[in-house]
This record gives structure tokens, C-alpha cells and sequence, in this order.
């Protein structure tokens, strides 16, 4: 919450008075199913009294409705919307490639809650270019001409584009879900961090794909091929959608480590995560021969990689945040 002032009218003093959002627990019985739901309230700060204000009871209807979809699995508005950004296809004939009836979407984007049955068959859907193809292909004649060829064209794009490791998948989307902007330079700069920091702890690689020493620090040629059309700005891309619905890859140590790298490494900006690169060994060994400016697709090895972390771990402990932060000192001095 922001520390504005702010001022509403309290029914109990009967004037203009100063509250604070709060939460409060609220039970509601949903098709004969008991739920607990966490709603916003705004309590007088005079009287303690809950202060009835404009578009509060819309911000609870909306606090609910997410918190019951999410309690029983059920797709929300956004990535039904995400779907047919992804797929390119209108509404009708989304619908109809699913196998509902024609204003089946219409209705969900509207804000209808799908049934469990429904809500699976958007998710995978969401999750797997090959199904929405395989529906696609069921559903032809409906969907018609124009919208198939659409959306099969974004689909078997989507097929080849995500034909990198599901380990390597799971880490970009944690990445994703837990900073707010990720810029492509950023997100290369923290995979490789993550890489040789995990490496180094448990004696092998997050992920098989290699690492390439271009000219702007060490990059994933596969990530870079996905994103490059954000060039330095953030990333916001709805084909990542896929992702958010796979199957769960990361173990408890990995994402241990992601998030210590996260909590360090991920306060900075890409220019300067590129420069601590520029100064460490993996990198400058593997651009040996090149001039400043000079491309190369000379791969880091991995147990380059994992070595140099073993030896930064010796000096600075980072399986720590503060020996983390105390290397990332010293590298951007």
C-alpha cells in the first residue's frame, strides 16, 4: 500500500474521516462448498468502523472470483485472453476449435466461471501447441478456413520455437514470474549466473543447453532466438503462456538457487550484469583471440563454467545472499 491520505465517508461519525485498507477473512458458501476468502476492507481510523466506499464491493467481487478459480484450478479471464493472443484466432472460432459452442468464450471473458471439464481443456490448450493443433484439425469445418490456417500457422510456430529443455522453459518462466521486468539482456545474464551458481553447489548444470561467449557477455542462443524482437526492453510476451501451464521441473535446490540469484544478481540491470562478465574468467577464456566488438559463437564450457564458481564460492560463500552481494561488490567496483 502507498502512504497517501486517505479520507472517506464513515456512516458511524457521520463525517469525512481517514481509514486503512485492511484484509479480513470472509466465509462463503459456493455450490454447497464451504470457502474462506481474503477480502480488502477499509476500517475508519477513528471508530474502527468497516467504511462503505465507491468500487470496493467490485474490487471483492474480483478478489473472490480470483481466489475461488485459483482454490479450484479454474482458468482466469487473462489466460483465456492470453489464448487468443497466442493463437491469433477470434472468439467464435476459439470456441469452436475447443469444442464448446459458439459464445462459449464470449461468455468467460465476460466473467462466467468454466466448468472444471472446460477449464482443463483452455489450460492444456494453453500448455501444448500440439493439442491446440490436434483440436484445430477436430474442429475444421467450424472454426472455418481463414481462422484454421491462422492460428495452425501460430501454432506450429509456437511447436518449433519451444523446442528448448523443459528445465531451461521452467527456469525462464520462474525468472518471469518473480521480477516484474526482465529485459532479453538481463534474462541472459541471470541464466548464466544461475547456471554456474547451482553448478558450483551441486556439482551439475541446471540445464543441458550450452552457453556462447558473444560479444555482450555469455548468451543461450535458443533464449536469445526466442525473445531478440524486445531487443533492450522488457519482455512481455504472451507465448509464454505455455510455459506457466507445463508440467512443474524444478526441484526444491533449483529454485533455491534461482531465487538466490534473483534476490542478488536480479536487483541490477543487464549493462551491469554484462559487465561482471566481462571481468570473469568463463567468458574472457572462451573470447580469447577476439577483438572488442568482434562476434563469436565460441561456447563456454560448462565445467568452465562450474569451476570458476567453485573458486568464487571459496572466497565469497554464494550459497549466501551476503556472499553473493559481497562478490557483486567487488565485480562492479
Amino acid at each position: 500500500m502507498n502512504s497517501e491520505r486517505r479520507v472517506g465517508f464513515c456512516i458511524e461519525c457521520r463525517r469525512e474521516t481517514e481509514y486503512a485498507l485492511k484484509k479480513k477473512m470472509m466465509p462463503k458458501t459456493i455450490k454447497g462448498r464451504e470457502y474462506i476468502f481474503s477480502i480488502t476492507t477499509a476500517i475508519c481510523n477513528e471508530c474502527g468502523a468497516e467504511m462503505n466506499l465507491p468500487g470496493l464491493i467490485d474490487k471483492n467481487i474480483k478478489e473472490i472470483d480470483e481466489q475461488y478459480r485459483e482454490t479450484e484450478g479454474i482458468v482466469s479471464v487473462e489466460d483465456i485472453e492470453r489464448l487468443l493472443r497466442l493463437y491469433k484466432i477470434g472468439k467464435a472460432p476459439a470456441s469452436y476449435a475447443l469444442g464448446f459452442g459458439e459464445i462459449t468464450i464470449t461468455r468467460y471473458l465476460a466473467g462466467q466461471v468454466p466448468s472444471k471439464e472446460y477449464s482443463d481443456i483452455i489450460k492444456a490448450a494453453l500448455a501444448s501447441p500440439r493439442f491446440m493443433k490436434k483440436l484445430l484439425i477436430e474442429n475444421r469445418e467450424k472454426v472455418g478456413e481463414v481462422a484454421f490456417n491462422k492460428a495452425m500457422e501460430a501454432a506450429t510456430s509456437l511447436e518449433n520455437l519451444f523446442s528448448i529443455s523443459d528445465k531451461l522453459l521452467s527456469v525462464v518462466a520462474y525468472i518471469f514470474a518473480t521480477l516484474e521486468e526482465v529485459t532479453p539482456l538481463m534474462l541472459q545474464k541471470l541464466l548464466y549466473f544461475i547456471q554456474g551458481i547451482y553448478s558450483a553447489l551441486y556439482d551439475q548444470p541446471v540445464f543441458m543447453e550450452d552457453c556462447r561467449a558473444w560479444v555482450h557477455g555469455p548468451v543461450y542462443e535458443e533464449i536469445y532466438n526466442l525473445f531478440k524482437e524486445f531487443k533492450y526492453n522488457p519482455i512481455d510476451d504472451p507465448r509464454f503462456a505455455i510455459v506457466g501451464g507445463s508440467k512443474e521441473v524444478l526441484t526444491s535446490e533449483e529454485k533455491g538457487v534461482i531465487d538466490l540469484v534473483l534476490k542478488t544478481f536480479g536487483m541490477y540491470g543487464g549493462k551491469t550484469l554484462e559487465r561482471i562478465t566481462h571481468k570473469e574468467k568463463p567468458w574472457l577464456i572462451a573470447r580469447k583471440g577476439y577483438d572488442d566488438g568482434i562476434p563469436s559463437h565460441e561456447i563456454i564450457p560448462k565445467e568452465s563454467i562450474k569451476r570458476y564458481f567453485m573458486a568464487v564460492n571459496q572466497k565469497y560463500s554464494i550459497a549466501t545472499e551476503e556472499g553473493l552481494r559481497e562478490y557483486i561488490a567487488t565485480m562492479i567496483q
